[in-house]
């Protein structure tokens, strides 16, 4: 990152990311790492304003997704943390031990097996390739350590010529080794020196098990005795001898592996750089495939990133809540937020617990996301702009530490605002005016709305403020907005309605939290009667409108639905139509070939009484010129003149005009026809709810299928027999299909 990129980032402040909660969005993300390296990086995510880097990371987001739908998924990329073994190599002189090659060459491999992969699928991964070319393609560290070291860790034999005969002359001794104390423990079994259990191990050496009474006799070195001093433990004297040898074969052994890792080092170490770089590529695929894996758990996309300054975002979700309701089971309600030229700042009001905080945080949260390279929860009609600077005021801010007052930090905050903000700012600011005197904390904060205003930023507000939601009113770009809330239930609706400013509906959550409507009343008495009408008026044309949109939304159900229906018969007429089409064409077809059929067996008949070849000839050409004839003043009878054409058209409207009121009479019958069987159905209905059950009547559960007979009928339950089964049942389940024979 240079030094602008660095710069630019300090533009989104650490105050507003934790305002929005940033970190809780990464610590989701990196849930999904496969490294520790890859979570410690994605925990240090902050956001990105160069716009090249930040559509580089956004496409190989949005690439690593689309992979999940694709039959070419991009390969395993789990990997091992080599830092502090690059480290060690780098140093001169030093050697690494076997697993650290092994580390090191699997990291090779799984970066070189990307290579090639993103080279293979370039056109499905463009960004991906583009960043692979990045890295040098090469086979050498992993084939010269894999020379070197097999597969479980251990120097292969053929490394050097004399580790081949060091290991040669090892197994040579390690059977001499047990020959001499086969030799030795037959000897003594035969001479009666041993106990019971003859041999047993220690310091992983073979030793004679002899009877205390006997250790004398037996030559060799004591290395130890049994708890109770009844068995010695005796290593054989030709076997120590051989031991010896061994134990100096072994260090020559381990010698030589020294100065053949020292070797494969001074071959690795110019590579050093190189193994940084596969380090730091595989840790950004971590963190990529981790964002990936995150979109598709929140359903999260790319939404269109313009150079209009523009947001829309279409039913987006707050990525925390989501994640928490989902967990709970809870339905998370999302929201349709559009700032632009014409709608520059909105100012939210209503009630408290209403969800304003939720619907503000969302957007900004979002924004953040994607300016840090994550996708979002949003429709895919979504679309947004990259602000230099985001600025955020949410929550109670009061500073024990600097003894400032939340009204006084907040008035620090304030300054901040109007040093920073430009026609490239995002700000976003809960409560505002809150902290001080209503009339004197709200005169200011109409100020500071105007300045931002005249900055032309864009922003969301909270408030409770009546001054700020008549301003919001007066200026032309400037919006009013509420979150919905059931007058009735005095339930919040968590929806944000664009247009109208909300009434906090104190009183009545007031009310409906169980406070007195003596101690309400009291309080209605002491507020002005000019602020109690105008959240009254308020509070009446947002149950209005509630009312309103509800019976929108139920007409326009009924028209949908309608619409479907008349779709459906058309549907079905033109179906109809169709095949009346066909079968006319089939039935005349037919009709041509019995003709024809019929023609050619009157000749054929003629001709076998006759037997007279000539005239069957002469008939037959006849017949043949009598079709051509016919069919050429079939084709004569198209219009050819301009007023046979339009007689033509005339003729066709007037068919038209026939067949359409024939479909309307058809049509017309239905409806009538389904009406009357309607009232026949609801009189059927009626009579079966009416009729009194009596034994013998035949009848059947609703639903089924098997028919019964009617045993026994108590006040609230009837048995029905079944002839091989009774059961019981209530007269409200069944419905009769017989009545009993008198």
């Amino acid at each position: 990152m240079n030094i602008k990129d660095s710069i630019l980032n300090k533009s989104i402040s650490q105050k507003t990311l934790q305002d929005l909660e940033f970190s809780t969005v990464l610590k989701h993300i990196a849930a999904h790492a496969i490294s520790g390296l890859g979570k410690e990086s994605i925990l240090e995510i902050e956001p990105i304003l160069n716009r090249t880097a930040l559509f580089t990371e956004l496409f190989l987001v949005n690439e690593y997704v689309s992979s999940f739908e694709s039959e070419n998924r991009i390969p395993s990329h789990v990997f091992h943390n080599i830092t502090e073994n690059v480290k060690r190599l780098a140093i001169e002189n030093s050697f690494i031990e076997t697993d650290s090659f092994l580390k090191i060459a699997a990291t090779s491999l799984s970066v070189n097996e990307l290579i090639i992969f993103f080279k293979k699928f370039k056109i499905q991964f463009p960004t991906f390739f583009k960043l692979s070319q990045e890295i040098e393609h090469t086979t050498f560290i992993d084939t010269e350590i894999k020379k070197i070291i097999d597969i479980s860790g251990d120097v292969k034999n053929n490394a050097s010529s004399a580790l081949k005969q060091i290991r040669r002359d090892i197994n040579n001794v390690r059977g001499k080794i047990g020959a001499s104390f086969s030799s030795a423990l037959s000897k003594a079994i035969s001479a009666g020196y041993l106990d019971d259990i003859k041999e047993t191990v220690v310091d992983n050496q073979r030793v004679l098990a002899v009877a205390a009474m006997h250790r004398k006799k037996v030559a060799g070195s004591l290395v130890g005795s049994s708890k109770s001093g009844n068995i010695v433990y005796i290593a054989p004297q030709a076997t120590l001898t051989y031991s010896r040898e061994y134990q100096n074969l072994i260090y020559d052994e381990q010698q030589e592996v020294i100065k053949i890792l020292l070797n494969l080092s001074d071959v690795i170490r110019p590579y050093v750089f190189l193994l940084e770089a596969y380090l730091t590529f595989l840790i950004h695929i971590d963190v990529i495939g981790s964002k990936a894996k995150y979109a598709q758990e929140m359903n999260a996309i790319l939404p269109k990133i313009s150079k209009e300054k523009k947001i829309l975002f279409k039913n987006a979700f707050h990525p925390i809540l989501r994640k928490k309701n989902k967990q709970q089971n809870i339905d998370t309600i999302p929201q349709t937020i559009e700032l632009n030229k014409e709608q520059q700042i909105i100012v939210i009001s209503g009630p408290n617990a209403g969800g304003k905080s939720i619907a503000l945080k969302t957007i900004g949260l979002l924004q953040v996301m994607l300016q840090s390279g994550v996708l979002i929860p949003v429709d895919e009609r979504s679309q947004t702009y990259i602000f230099e600077t985001i600025l955020t005021d949410i929550g109670d801010n009061q500073s024990i530490e600097n003894q400032l007052s939340t009204y006084s930090y907040r008035l620090k905050n304030m300054r901040n605002f109007l040093r920073r903000c430009n026609e490239n700012t995002l700000f976003l600011i809960d409560e505002f005016g809150t902290g001080s005197d209503p009339e004197l904390g709200g005169a200011l904060a109409e100020i500071f709305l105007e300045e931002f205003y005249h900055k032309k930023a864009f922003g969301i507000i909270t408030t409770h403020y009546s001054n700020l939601k008549v301003l919001a009113n007066e200026l032309p770009f400037v919006t009013n907005a509420n979150m919905q809330f059931d007058g009735r239930s005095l339930e919040p609706l968590y929806k944000l309605f664009v247009g109208q400013a909300g009434s906090s509906f104190t009183f009545e959550v007031a009310q409906k939290n169980g406070i007195p409507f003596s101690v309400i009343n009291k309080a209605k008495k002491r507020v002005e009667t000019e602020k109690i009408r105008l959240d009254k008026t308020i509070s009446k044309l947002q149950k209005e409108r509630n009312r309103l949109q509800k019976n929108s939304d139920n007409l326009e159900n009924q028209h949908t639905k309608g619409q479907k229906y008349i779709d459906n018969l058309q549907e079905k007429e033109n179906k109809v139509q169709e095949k009346l089409a066909s079968f006319q064409e089939l039935y005349d077809k037919n009709q041509k070939m019995l003709s024809l059929g019929r023609k050619t067996n009157e000749l054929l008949h003629k001709y076998f009484q006759t037997n007279n070849k000539k005239e069957l000839n002469s008939n037959f050409n006849k017949w043949v010129a009598e079709l051509k004839v016919k069919q050429a003043k079939k084709k004569d009878l198209k219009p050819k003149t301009k007023a046979q054409k339009q007689q033509a058209k005339v003729v066709e409207q007037q068919q038209q005009k026939s067949i359409k009121k024939v479909e309307q009479e058809v049509l017309e019958k239905v409806v009538k026809v389904r009406k009357e069987k309607k009232v026949e159905a609801t009189k059927i209905a009626t009579e079966k709810a009416q009729y009194v059950y009596k034994i013998n009547d035949r009848v059947r559960i609703i639903d089924s299928n098997s028919v019964g007979i009617i045993d026994k009928i108590d006040k609230k339950n009837i048995t029905i027999n079944y002839g091989i089964f009774t059961t019981k049942t209530s007269p409200g389940k069944i419905e009769l299909v017989e009545k009993a024979k008198k």
